[in-house]
This record gives structure tokens, C-alpha cells and sequence, in this order.
């Protein structure tokens, strides 16, 4: 059976072209377009990674982490947080040290090539599943 991974980031784009990558991998892929809807996808499609967007409307990426990590039923599903804001880190409210208060699995800047996302995320699903590199 194929791995899940939910895909949660309000950029429809990113979206699309990230589903189709992590799909022709040969993942089982669901999306949600914010936090909300991204922690009831969580609960209803029981992923076993998500890759999860910083800069969205509320709750941000690190308020879906800190949840998810928080939950004894959620808190082993890896998470890989993508961010567009490390030049930017400056002039808006998604510092990477907020970031560093979560407990996210690994932390990506945007953009990045479909490789490097696969990549860490055929690492982290070993790593869930025990096997470690």
C-alpha cells in the first residue's frame, strides 16, 4: 500500500505541481489549501507525513505543527515545514525562530526542486518506519 502524504499550503500552484511530483513517486497524495482544513484532513485521511506550509491564514504553519505535535494520536507523523520567509525574515511575523519553538521534523526553504522535497521525504518515511540512513 502506498505511503500517504497530505500536502497543506494555500498556494493552489504549489499545490498542483507538488501533488503531481510526490504522486509520480508513487505516493498516495491529499491536499488541503490551509491549517484548518489541513487538520481535518489529518484526522480524517491519517497521513504518515506531512509536508506543511509557514505563511498561511490562521492557523499558520507553525500553530498546525505545535497541534499536531501536541496530540498523542498525531504527535509520530513526521513534518516537513516549508518556508519562503528565510530572506524575509526580518520584515514578517513567520521568523524561523518561531520555528524552532515547534518540533517539525525537518524545515525546507521555498523554492525547492521536486529532488531535494522527494528526497527528504523517502527519508523521513524510512526514518518513521525505522529504517535510519
Amino acid at each position: 500500500m502506498a505511503k500517504k502524504v497530505l500536502l497543506v499550503d494555500d498556494d493552489y500552484d504549489f499545490i498542483l505541481a507538488t501533488r503531481t511530483v510526490i504522486e509520480a513517486a508513487g505516493y498516495s497524495v491529499q491536499t488541503a489549501g490551509g491549517g484548518k482544513e489541513g487538520l481535518e484532513k489529518v484526522r480524517a485521511f491519517r497521513p504518515d507525513l506531512v509536508v506543511l506550509d509557514v505563511m498561511m491564514p490562521a492557523p499558520d504553519g507553525w500553530e498546525v505543527c505545535e497541534t499536531l505535535k501536541a496530540s498523542p494520536d498525531t504527535r509520530a507523523i513526521p513534518v516537513i515545514m516549508l518556508t519562503a520567509v528565510a530572506s524575509h525574515v526580518k520584515d514578517t511575523e513567520f521568523t524561523h525562530q518561531a520555528g524552532k519553538a515547534t518540533e517539525a521534523d525537518d524545515y525546507i526553504p521555498k523554492p525547492v526542486s521536486p529532488q531535494v522535497l522527494l528526497e527528504r521525504v523517502r527519508k523521513l518515511l524510512k526514518q518513521a518506519a525505522g529504517y535510519y540512513p
